[in-house]
Formats: structure tokens, C-alpha cells, sequence
């Protein structure tokens, strides 16, 4: 696994569920309320400075989703996506990234067919039996709770990326 995650150039990210924990929160005039998690976006943003791109994918359209992808740097979203797969063409044809090259995390059915299209599929460690089923790495981490920093690391470390990162803050 160690030698596909060495291929990766764009990693593809469910929201809900994965940056996430998967709750949603409105307010009295309806507005929805998501709670990100700071170590996933510093992971995110780790790989974006490594020259790793990043992308969304999401069912749902949302005001935080795109603050949130504003503030890290993400411009590959794609949400109030039905057929994710489409969007992953989409992307595919974007970037010119070869669909082994491109890493998808996800955690509900929805999400299983972008994953039999990618060069690398992860879940969460609590995403629905049929998608462990169909993905090749399971994080430790629940979404949203550093599920997708975890999947950072392993890039950035299998590119042999991550002591150049290390040494940055040790020294």
C-alpha cells in the first residue's frame, strides 16, 4: 500500500462523515452549523504545501463548507453532487490526474462508487460496514475527529515527505 500512496497527487474528500463527525447543527433561521477539526485542516494543509492537491466532493451545499474551504485553500469543490462519480470525471479531467494518482476518503454508500474508481481508497473507522467493505485503509480515527489528518500523514510519509516537515518544526 506503501508504493500506491507513493503516486498520490490529489486527495478527495467526502465532507460529512469525514471532516466532519457527521452531525448536523441549524439554527433558528436555518442555517447550518458544521464543526471542523483543526488537526485535519492543518493536515490538509500540509499536503497542499507539498505539492499534494485537495478536493472536495459532497452531497450536501453548505455556507461553513465553503468558509472552511476559503480559509485552507481548497478550490477543487464539488458539492450538491448527487453522482459523485461525475464529479470525479470532472475533477479528472480538471487536473489531468490519472485516477491511480488520486485518493478518495469516504464513509457511506454514496461514496462507494468514486472508491472503485481511485487509485486508493480509504474510510473512517466509523463509516457503514459496505463502505469498509470496499475501501483498502481504514483509519483509527473517527470522522471528524482526525480521521483525515491521520490519511495526511501516511501520504506525506510514503512520499518521504514528512521528516523534511518534522525537521521544519525541530529545528
Amino acid at each position: 500500500m506503501k508504493t500506491k500512496l507513493a503516486h498520490i497527487k490529489l486527495l478527495l474528500l467526502d465532507v460529512d462523515g469525514v471532516l466532519t463527525d457527521g452531525g448536523i447543527t441549524y439554527s433558528d433561521s436555518g442555517e447550518q452549523i458544521k464543526t471542523f477539526n483543526s488537526k485535519d485542516g492543518f493536515g490538509i494543509r500540509l499536503l497542499m504545501d507539498s505539492g499534494i492537491q485537495v478536493g472536495i466532493i459532497t452531497g450536501r451545499k453548505s455556507k461553513a463548507l465553503e468558509y472552511r474551504c476559503k480559509n485552507l485553500g481548497i478550490t477543487l469543490l464539488f458539492d450538491g453532487i448527487k453522482d459523485k462519480s461525475k464529479a470525479l470525471d470532472k475533477i479528472r479531467s480538471q487536473t489531468k490526474i490519472m485516477p491511480d494518482q488520486i485518493a478518495f476518503v469516504g464513509d457511506d454508500l454514496m461514496d462507494i462508487p468514486v472508491m472503485k474508481m481511485v487509485g486508493v481508497s480509504f474510510c473512517v473507522s466509523d463509516a457503514c460496514q459496505e463502505v469498509k467493505n470496499h475501501s483498502e485503509i481504514i483509519t483509527k480515527q473517527k470522522g471528524g475527529h482526525g480521521a483525515v489528518r491521520e490519511i495526511c500523514e501516511s501520504i506525506l510519509k510514503s512520499q518521504g515527505l514528512w521528516e523534511t516537515i518534522l525537521n521544519k518544526y525541530l529545528s
